[in-house]
Parts: C-alpha cells; sequence; structure tokens
C-alpha cells in the first residue's frame, strides 16, 4: 500500500507540473527581474538593452535592473547567466559573440550557447566599411581596386579578436583574397579614436557607430555590408555592388535565458518585447540611433543562432584563427 501511495502521489506531482509552470508564467515577473548585459556600461548592447528594459519595466510594473559583467568576449555575463536559476528573473543581454562565435573561438568555455534559450532579438545594426579621413581611396570599387593593389600594407583595426569587427574583415578578405594586417583593441572606443587619428586605415564598423563619424568628416564610410543599400545612406553602395559577392554582415543584441527557462516565460518575454518594437515610438527611437528593430518568436531566433554559428566557425576555420 505504501509502494502504491508513493507511485500515486508522484504521478500526481507529474500531472500538476504543467499548472504550476503555467501559473508561474502567469503571475510572471512578480518581483525584480535582473538582465546581465555581456558587455562594459556603454556599448551598443548596454543602450539597447536599457531602452528595452524601461518598456518592459513599464509594461509589467515591475523593476528590470541592469548589471554590466563585461570580459572575455561575453562569456563572464554569460557564464553568469547559464548557472542562474532558469526562473525567468536573470536573464542575458549580448552581442553575437558569447552566443554564437566564441565556441569557435575558445578550447574551453564554462558554459554551452546552444543550451541557453532564445528570448529575442533586440536590434540589428548593418555593418559598414569605414576608412580614415584621408584614406587614398574615394569610392567604394577605388577601395577594391587599392587593398588588392597593396596586399598586407593596410592596417585594420577591430574592437578585438573574435569580434564582429574582425571576423567581418577576415570574411572580406576571404572573400576578395586581400591580404591586410589585423591591429585588435579592447572595445569600439579605442578604435575608432585610432582611426580619427589615422593610426590605422579602416574598421568595419557598425552603422551608429560609424554614421556620426562620416556625417562630421572624421572618417568616410566607403560601403555597407548589406543586401541591399541604406535609406540613411543612399548614395553609399554595398560591398557586393563594389565587387565583393556575399560580403554581407551585420551585428544584433539578443536576449537569452538559462537553459530550460519555462517556455511559458519566455514566450510572455518574447512577446513583450516583439510589442515594444513595434510601437511608433520605438522605431523612431531605433531610426534616430541608425538601429534596425529586431523581432521574431524564439523558434526563429533558434534557428538564426544555428546559422550564425555555423556562418562564422566557417570564417573562424579558413581564417585559421586558433582557439585560445
Amino acid at each position: 500500500m505504501t509502494r502504491i501511495a508513493a507511485l500515486a502521489f508522484a504521478g500526481l506531482l507529474l500531472a500538476t507540473a504543467p499548472a504550476v509552470a503555467q501559473q508561474s508564467a502567469a503571475d510572471y515577473p512578480n518581483r525584480t527581474v535582473k538582465i546581465i548585459v555581456a558587455v562594459p556600461a556603454g556599448g551598443g548592447v548596454d543602450s539597447v538593452t536599457r531602452i528595452i528594459a524601461e518598456r518592459l519595466q513599464n509594461k509589467f510594473g515591475q523593476s528590470f535592473v541592469i548589471e554590466n559583467r563585461g570580459g572575455t568576449a561575453g562569456n563572464v555575463g554569460a557564464e553568469a547567466v547559464f548557472t542562474a536559476d532558469p526562473d525567468g528573473y536573470t536573464l542575458l543581454a549580448s552581442q553575437p559573440a558569447p552566443i554564437t562565435v566564441n565556441p569557435s573561438l575558445y578550447k574551453k568555455l564554462n558554459f554551452d550557447p546552444k543550451l541557453l534559450e532564445p528570448v529575442a532579438i533586440m536590434s540589428r545594426i548593418p555593418n559598414t566599411l569605414l576608412v580614415r579621413s584621408d584614406f587614398p581611396a574615394k569610392t567604394a570599387q577605388e577601395f577594391m581596386a587599392y587593398v588588392k593593389a597593396n596586399p598586407d600594407k593596410l592596417n585594420y583595426a577591430s574592437q578585438g579578436a573574435g569580434t564582429t569587427s574582425h571576423l567581418t574583415t577576415e570574411l572580406f578578405m576571404h572573400l576578395t583574397k586581400a591580404k591586410m594586417t589585423h591591429v585588435p583593441y579592447k572595445g569600439t572606443g579605442p578604435a575608432l579614436n585610432d582611426l580619427v587619428g589615422k593610426h590605422v586605415d579602416l574598421i568595419f564598423m557598425e552603422l551608429s557607430a560609424a554614421y556620426k563619424l562620416h556625417e562630421g568628416g572624421q572618417a568616410r564610410i566607403l560601403a555597407v555590408a548589406t543586401d541591399k543599400r541604406l535609406a540613411v545612406l543612399p548614395d553609399v553602395p554595398t560591398l557586393v555592388e563594389a565587387g565583393a559577392p556575399q560580403m554581407i554582415s551585420d551585428t544584433w543584441n539578443a536576449i537569452t535565458a538559462p537553459p530550460k527557462t519555462p517556455a511559458a516565460i519566455v514566450a510572455k518575454l518574447n512577446a513583450a518585447v516583439n510589442e515594444i518594437l513595434n510601437t511608433p515610438e520605438m522605431k523612431e527611437r531605433f531610426a534616430k540611433l541608425n538601429l534596425l528593430p529586431g523581432g521574431g518568436t524564439p523558434a526563429e531566433m533558434k534557428a538564426f543562432l544555428a546559422a550564425e554559428t555555423q556562418r562564422w566557425s566557417e570564417v573562424v576555420k579558413a581564417a585559421n584563427i586558433q582557439p585560445e
């Protein structure tokens, strides 16, 4: 009888588990939600996350606090979220690196990006080819000719090894057979400062950071790494137009959750972010920041992350970048 009672109790627990999950999702969130941002304060991921967090706070009536944990290309923040309780009260906001690229760049990670739960893509940012203001080539076509005629003579900056700016340049060199020297920096600011100071020749940089320098004449955008021209830069060609087929690259900012976070909570957060991104006020705000809204379902984001992981792992392999 004792055994039968135990089995009956176990069956009751299994039967009530989905109901408990639904109930927890129904009143989620009922306390402060912490969003760990995988970069230092002030960067693009940080800025976008703060904008979204403020709207989530207004929508749910609970605090969404930001905690910056930069370091090791986003691995520090990603690991903290990976080991957090899967209850929806600790989330990760990151650039692509920790959730798509870093498995190819590090011999050992203390987390598995594939097990993080995709919540939402917050924003997408087109990449541009940004050169120093006195660069000899004045057009994208001239740049293509110049870089091929001067192998290993140009220095390109990046935000650090394995970052989007680094891998985008590696993709460019792989597609065009160009050869340039990598000068890695610790972040966007130092890299752009040296470009403006004419210590390096070029950088593949997201539009949101490059546009102000271009408009102010401190540097020049010669091309965009998109499939079609951008409305904000109608006279600037794509790299595909300039003769670099398949040269498409953008960066993005995303929210993920710890493994095994209930699907109902993920869905609730995803719906809220999509609703926020589709408001006229947010579309206008993003346009002023030269950002494109993200959005989509968790399933679509999961497929996107898998494709991005595969694409950039091939670039890392082709460039013979050795894992650290």
